[in-house]
């Protein structure tokens, strides 16, 4: 049978590697790639101005992609559970094909989808692609459990073999056996609205990150041809404040499905075996995407990842709710400069490199601040343009020691850490413009430079630049005593469940003697 198809683009905003495109396409006497916006996300304020831009960006790109094959892109407008019924009638599908997803509201999504499918009569085919195994495998050979530990992931893995290949792009010539029913006006009914159209203010002029496959791929490449740096690089030796990203910035090419990790792994593998010596996970680059594929696997098998409560791997701590420190916080207002820098730059550029967020996730929950990284979740899941379901749950436990990471007695400090890789400041000091004429002994902490200096250097604290909102020294020393404490607490209580209760210590012992004067 010749399939009326539909391929639906959610992430995987690629033509190489994509196996769910490819089943699309095969067999089919018609076809139509698809993506389906929802206008609710973009009023719900939940998602920042430089992830709509990033994710707009990579769809023109997929359209350019398809327009250069003889195809288009088609984006329509409204939720799924409302667009797909209808195009199934209007277009006589009787095909659906897209690329499977792990994080629960996808799921739900998918289920209700695949079942409106049916009513419809129409196959739904999902492949897996966004990431390098399939996360229900990798939790079947550890035993129906997802492993929660990076070794022990490394221990399913190496017994699982490799990462499939990836898959070559579709051809002109697949594409020109099925009909591509484009339309005279397609543009002005299915192109790719702007971010005006959706009303969204753009925070800058230009992307300092373009989205789309073609920039991916380029980023890609250039990386790689680095063949001595892809062997020799450690991420904790990166730069969290340099000038200029000391690492590759492929993450958001990742998380929107841009680039392909399988093609990403083997290219990396390539190097590998040209060189011969080359780091090892998990600091290795290799090994960022095994991170990757950690904290996929585990969101994938522990419910309510996104949360403390009801979450079965996370420790249960009673964080304040002090707003106040909250927004000091998110706008980049604590009064220690190395914070601020790096929560000014996530909100104009939409990126912060790994250990700056370490950094400031480790201010605002267990080392400073005392708030919950449910907060800090929720303000990356805004800003980053790789905000992520299961990196950013996961990333934000480990960093406030709620789980996966238990020396919690080892704190960032807010002003040692920075000096380290960027003594004279010069992070600071673009991020920060207020304090660029401070002298490079009191750029971390301003605070401690005499009124004289302070004046001439155009900057006032308490007046042009907030003074600290905590007192570093003591109260990390406080919560270092407060994770301490519910530590003791929640094991105490773990022991007490498993420590029979009287009474029944009690009925075992009546039903053991019971038992012995029937023998």
């Amino acid at each position: 049978m010749a399939h009326r198809t539909i391929h639906w683009f959610r992430k995987g905003l690629r033509i190489h590697d994509n196996p769910a495109l490819l089943a699309g396409l095969d067999g089919s006497k018609e076809f139509r790639p698809i993506f389906i916006l929802d206008p609710h996300f973009v009023s719900s304020g939940l998602v920042g101005a430089n992830r709509w831009r990033f994710l707009l960006e990579s769809l023109q790109d997929l359209d350019n992609s398809f327009k250069t094959l003889g195809s288009r892109l088609y984006v329509l407008q409204g939720t799924p559970l409302d667009v797909l019924p209808r195009i199934f009638k209007e277009w006589n599908i009787t095909r659906l094909t897209f690329e499977m997803d792990t994080e629960p509201y996808a799921r739900q999504r998918d289920e209700a989808v695949c079942q409106l499918a049916a009513e419809h009569g129409v196959e739904v085919i999902q492949r897996v692609s966004h990431t390098l195994f399939v996360t229900s495998s990798v939790i079947r050979n550890n035993g129906g459990k997802p492993p929660l530990t990076y070794q022990r992931l490394q221990t399913v893995l190496s017994k699982m073999g490799a990462p499939a290949k990836p898959r070559d792009p579709p051809t002109k010539e697949a594409i020109h056996k099925c009909a591509v029913p484009i339309e005279a006006d397609h543009g002005a009914k299915y192109g790719v609205p702007t971010l005006e159209q959706l009303g969204v203010k753009p925070i800058q002029e230009e992307s300092l990150y373009p989205g789309g496959e073609t920039e991916a791929l380029r980023r890609m490449g250039e990386y790689l041809e680095r063949k001595d740096w892809v062997c020799k690089f450690e991420k904790p030796k990166t730069q969290p404040n340099s000038l200029e990203p000391s690492t590759t910035v492929l993450s958001p090419y990742l998380k929107f499905g841009c680039l392909s990790p399988r093609t990403f792994y083997y290219g990396i593998q390539d190097v590998y075996r040209e060189k011969k010596n080359y780091t090892k996970p998990p600091v290795s680059l290799e090994g960022q995407l095994l991170w990757r594929e950690f904290f996929y696997t585990a969101a994938a098998g522990t419910p309510n990842f996104h949360q403390m409560v009801d979450n079965p791997v996370c420790l249960q701590l009673p964080w304040d709710n002090n707003t106040e420190f909250l927004e000091a916080w998110k706008y980049g207002r604590t009064g220690y400069p190395f914070i601020d820098a790096i929560m000014t730059q996530l909100r104009q550029e939409g990126w912060i490199h790994h250990l700056a967020r370490h950094a400031v996730a480790c201010f605002l929950t267990r080392g400073d601040l005392w708030i919950s990284w449910e907060e800090g979740e929720k303000v990356f899941e805004e800003l980053l343009l790789d905000a992520d379901y299961s990196l950013n749950a996961g990333n934000w436990m480990w960093l406030s020691a709620s789980a996966f990471f238990h020396q919690y007695f080892r704190v960032y400090s807010p002003i040692v850490f920075g000096k380290k890789t960027d003594p004279t400041g010069q992070y600071i000091k673009k991020y920060l413009p207020v304090l660029k004429k401070m002298p490079i002994q009191y750029i971390y902490e301003p605070w401690n430079a005499p009124r004289s200096v302070q004046e001439k250097a155009g900057c006032i604290i308490g007046q042009d630049y907030p003074r600290p909102i905590v007192d570093h020294a003591q109260v990390s020393k406080r919560n270092i005593g407060r994770m301490k404490e519910a530590r003791a607490c929640q094991a105490n209580a773990k022991s007490d469940n498993k420590r029979p209760t009287e009474e029944s210590q009690t009925t075992k012992t009546k039903s053991a003697k019971k038992s012995k004067k029937m023998k």
